[in-house]
């Protein structure tokens, strides 16, 4: 049998790629607001500036919880779904 003929086996796929995305946004997103902050701090940029990449962290971070979160509910009902 295909490893994508069974159809949980091709959601599982979905799922890890999803949660690598996950993955990547929050190495990214650490890594942008060190450098931002790093920046501010050696450019003497205006308070507002750092607040507004704290702001853009905050929403890369909660859109990454919150995929998270799906992910972690799919999973849940195909564990589910398998044991009925």
């Amino acid at each position: 049998m295909a490893l994508g003929s069974n159809p949980h086996n091709a959601e599982e796929l979905i799922l890890a790629r999803r949660a690598r995305m996950v993955a990547i946004v929050i190495a990214v997103t650490m890594l942008l607001w060190m450098a931002a902050q790093w920046a501010g701090a050696r450019y003497g940029w205006a308070p507002r500036f750092a607040f507004l990449f704290d702001l853009a962290a905050l929403a890369g971070f909660i859109w990454a919880m919150t995929v998270t979160y799906q992910i972690w509910r799919r999973r849940r009902d195909m564990r589910q779904d398998t044991e009925e």
